[in-house]
């Protein structure tokens, strides 16, 4: 009895199609009051619904196993870009069949519209994709899979559940890491907005003392070395490497604005991420430290296959926390964790002078032992808002407060160049590129 009920109560849904039909039946059966003439055709009518009715059950229940379906999804899910997940559905019934197509997606997108509807002939299979575009780190439960199969008399919907309940975690965006990490390997970083920066001087890294051809520098003829072979001979120099790259990531309250669904935290995550595999890719070493009112990890620099792996797997637990940054305790850190000259890439926020002022004599410390570079944000409303034409005295009122903050985020450049701290003003989106095209600056005028 439960599974008759499971079966035939649960699992059969009735079409609008079918509605249309009785309701066809209704009007016929009341005409026949008016028009004799009509006769039983009413009754002919619903007797022939009922029958195709009981037709179309037999059609779709003949068979325990119309159709098949699986969803195809990724072991894990990319935060803050389009991941493709796919449905594949086979129809095993003898006939073609219409097919609607629900996937239960984690609650954390709130969607409820996630509905396919397509046609499968016999013994024919098909993949329906979607996208998805998770905004926050953590795990995703994706439920059932859900399939609607009508046949051609189309009369009712017999429903097949697909147990495809799984947990998907959401890592930082390692999509785009791997989008500039095949650019930096084939040196096309520059079609993507990645700044050529021309080379000032000569690398001091020795490699190695070669025969001099023509069309070699002249200055790095080595004497003692032409003197004992009786030929000219030249050092060889080659970029430096191994230098020590260290993202700081601040998880205080200023990295919880958000923008396009993202956290400023989460920007900055999936800018870490990125430059750690860059850096990897151009032989330096990378390292990631992580700080708000207390400290939180601290992977020291390496170059090894595990180390990209490493850093995200932190960054994949690392939370916005609620209090501001502890700068002492942070300066306290990297003086004990870097042990030689590094580049420092310091994710953080300032909204006003006043919030940079508490915190510039750390700043000035850690600037004194290391290359210290921070990074901060546009606040784009504002951008936008400044940039709004006004027509009243309000609209005049909020575009000059909003001009005042685009303002004082410039004065802050300034503030921190005039202490020989460098910086980047960018809007979350230009976040990647402009601190890939900072670190190949810097990397480039041999500043680290």
């Amino acid at each position: 009895m439960k599974l008759f009920f499971n079966l035939y109560y649960r699992n059969l849904f009735l079409t609008n199609r079918l509605f249309f039909g009785l309701g066809c039946a209704v009007v016929l059966y009341l005409f026949s009051f008016f028009f004799p003439w009509l006769g039983d055709i009413p009754t002919v009518f619903i007797l022939a619904l009922v029958l195709l009715f009981l037709i179309d059950i037999w059609m779709l229940y003949r068979m325990r196993k119309g159709v098949f379906s699986r969803r195809h999804a990724p072991e894990r899910l990319s935060n803050g870009d389009d991941n493709e997940i796919g449905i594949y559905i086979e129809n095993f019934y003898p006939f073609a069949i219409s097919v609607g197509v629900i996937d239960e997606i984690p609650h954390q997108f709130q969607k409820r519209d996630v509905w396919f509807k397509t046609t499968l002939a016999s013994r024919q299979h098909k993949l329906l994709n979607y996208m998805l575009r998770p905004t926050k780190r953590g795990e995703y439960e994706f439920g059932d899979v859900r399939v609607y199969v009508q046949s051609p008399i189309g009369l009712i919907n017999r429903r097949f559940n697909f147990e495809q309940s799984e947990n998907l975690p959401v890592y930082p965006s390692f999509l785009q890491m791997r989008k500039y990490e095949l650019m930096a390997i084939s040196n096309r970083l520059n079609e993507y907005g990645i700044k050529k920066i021309r080379r000032i001087g000569n690398s001091m890294e020795f490699e190695q003392i070669k025969n001099y051809v023509a069309g070699d520098d002249f200055r790095t003829l080595n004497w003692k070395a032409s003197a004992r072979r009786g030929e000219l001979m030249v050092n060889n120099y080659t970029d430096e490497k191994s230098q020590h790259v260290y993202c700081v990531i601040d998880k205080s309250r200023a990295m919880k604005m958000p923008f396009d669904g993202l956290s400023l935290l989460d920007y900055s995550i999936n800018a870490s991420l990125v430059l750690s595999s860059v850096a990897l890719i151009k032989q330096d070493k990378a390292g990631l430290i992580t700080i708000a009112e207390k400290k939180g990890s601290v992977v020291p620099a390496d170059r090894r296959p595990t180390q990209l792996n490493k850093i995200m797997e932190v960054l994949y637990k690392e939370k916005t926390r609620y209090l501001e940054t502890n700068m002492e305790l942070l300066y306290t850190t990297i003086r004990s964790t870097l042990k030689q000259r590094s580049l420092v890439v310091f994710f953080t926020n300032f909204e006003s002078m006043s919030a940079l002022q508490r915190q510039l004599p750390f700043l000035q410390r850690i600037a004194k032992y290391h290359l210290l570079v921070m990074v901060f944000f546009e606040n784009t409303e504002l951008k936008t808002l400044s940039e709004q034409p006004a027509s009243n005295v309000e609209d005049i009122y909020i575009k000059t407060v909003a001009e005042k903050f685009a303002y004082e985020k410039k004065l802050i450049v300034k503030e921190l160049a005039r202490y020989g701290i460098q910086s980047i003003l960018t809007s979350p989106q230009n976040l990647t590129v402009n601190t890939i095209n900072r670190y190949l600056e810097l990397k480039a005028r041999q500043k680290i």
